[in-house]
């Protein structure tokens, strides 16, 4: 049995399925947040194609990962509880944050290949609660996925410092052009 195509052509006309069938503009808050969910997705898959990652992380971000699949089906309205992702998460970043340096200052995004890419990753993600918080204004998605994402988004900038710090390269504070 030969399987489906990817191309349907369904969407020619600017439009795409949801989950349940229901079709959407494909500029729709909804297929912007389902977007940008996914991209942060591949985002954080470039990062785990990095050679020098600690298992650790690896791991996390593996399951990172899975939580973001299932944060884009139930954006597709497929329903999911986010409260045990949520809780976590937060307690991945508080071992990051303890593990860091006190922050006294705000950094510029970069240093190694890795961090660079977490650093990306987490303004995705940034784009990503923004999307979601514009598609609660229309039809309330699951408020966990809001707290989620704004949690991810902590824990990849920590994740990128901690990175950072173990390739040995330094934090570059940002200063005010004189």
């Amino acid at each position: 049995m030969k399987a489906p195509s990817i191309t349907t052509k369904t969407g020619d006309n600017g439009e795409t399925g949801l989950l349940g069938g229901e079709r959407v503009p494909k500029d729709h808050p909804r297929v912007h947040a389902v977007g940008s969910v996914d991209e942060l997705n591949a985002v954080i898959g470039a990062v785990l194609a990095e050679e020098r990652m600690p298992e650790t992380l690896r791991g996390r971000l593996e399951q990172i990962q899975r939580t973001l699949f299932e944060i884009g089906a139930a954006l597709a309205f497929a329903p999911h509880d986010f409260a045990d992702d949520v809780a976590a998460l937060e307690r991945q970043a508080a071992d990051l944050e303890r593990s860091l340096s006190t922050l006294c200052h705000f950094i510029l995004p970069g240093g190694s290949r890795a961090g660079s890419l977490l650093h990306f990753a987490r303004t995705v993600c940034r784009r990503a609660e923004r999307w979601v918080a514009a598609l609660n204004g229309e039809d309330r998605a699951h408020p966990q996925i809001l707290i989620y994402l704004n949690r991810l988004s902590d824990y990849l900038f920590l994740a990128a410092r901690a990175v950072n710090r173990d390739a040995g390269v330094e934090e570059v504070e940002w200063k005010r052009f004189q």
